[in-house]
């Protein structure tokens, strides 16, 4: 079997998607047993165990979403709604994580995130 630290790889970057979203956890413990740090683009990675994510909020992503299905359910033609993208982005940083990593996070970082995990 071939591992991501046997062909050289010292951290990960897990791109936000379904399957990464449903194996958080898991792809968060593995990260930490190779003490690897792990970024993403989807907060719910870094509150499981991630070192950092930089992205949108999904919980307003998600409410965006909610109102085009009202939308449509009241009768409004799918092709006339606007195409939007996300507005709301955050920097979430956890320091448990880094600590068990054995990294500094710099204060400069710290004061930019919106959340910091203790």
């Amino acid at each position: 079997m071939i591992t991501a630290q046997s062909k050289g790889a010292d951290s990960l970057v897990v791109f936000p998607d379904g399957v990464t979203f449903g194996g958080a956890e898991r792809i968060a413990a593995f990260a930490l047993k190779h003490s690897m740090p792990m970024v993403s683009g989807w907060d719910h990675l870094a509150l499981v165990g991630g070192l950092v994510s930089d992205g949108p909020n999904l919980r307003a992503t998600w409410r965006r979403g909610a109102t085009y299905v009202v939308n449509v359910l009241n009768g409004v033609d799918p092709g006339t709604l606007p195409v939007e993208l996300p507005t709301i982005f955050e920097l979430v940083v956890n320091l448990k994580t880094a600590r068990a990593l054995k990294l500094k996070i710099p204060q400069s970082v710290l004061l930019r995130a919106d959340r910091v995990i203790e």
